[in-house]
């Protein structure tokens, strides 16, 4: 069992372990070139070395964090959605629709945002 399917089982209940695992699945059959890490307990998926985006979990919600300067940059776009969001993490609830195409547009920028950076964080 590798860490990410370690720190997924823990999330006790079925269907949100359902949502993320289904997430996680999206995230790997669409950017097969990014790599699965879990640094901070926390599973994250990064680009030649530098973080992309990230994830944890609460009783109430999961975490998105793709940085600081992604969240700046699509504000409305999150807003729009319907989550809540600090200038670190968005908060998706548990049963709440993934705005796939959001995740999307977050991923692509930090993939090209961040090409030719050489430190995990920005």
């Amino acid at each position: 069992m590798n860490e990410f399917e370690t720190i997924v089982n823990h999330i006790k209940h079925p269907d949100h372990r359902g949502q993320i695992k289904e997430l996680f699945s999206w995230i790997e059959q669409s950017y097969p070139e990014l790599v699965s890490v879990v640094k901070w307990n926390q599973p994250m998926y990064t680009a030649h070395g530098t973080y992309i985006i990230g994830f944890s979990f609460s009783k109430n919600h999961f975490a998105v964090s793709p940085e600081t300067v992604t969240i700046k940059h699509f504000t409305a776009d999150i807003e729009q959605a319907g989550y809540d969001h600090t200038q670190n993490i968005i908060r998706i609830k548990w049963g709440q629709a993934i705005d796939y195409s959001l995740i999307k547009k977050m991923i692509d920028f930090n993939i090209t945002d961040k090409a030719d950076h050489k430190n995990f964080w920005r």
